[in-house]
């Protein structure tokens, strides 16, 4: 299965599936691969863990 790493409003991330549609709120960064890849890039680029309202 291949996922993408999609992000929110909030800039929280999450991987989905691509043969899935989108969830209402989020959106592709551009990222895909397999889950591992996924969350590798997650763990690179998510480095502040609070929601952007809380920042």
């Amino acid at each position: 299965m291949t996922y993408q790493v999609v992000v929110n409003h909030e800039e929280q991330y999450s991987i989905w599936p691509t043969d899935r549609p989108l969830p209402g709120g989020w959106q592709s960064d551009g990222t895909s691969g397999s889950r591992q890849e996924c969350l590798e890039h997650i763990e690179r680029v998510w480095t502040d863990l609070r929601p952007k309202s809380a920042r």
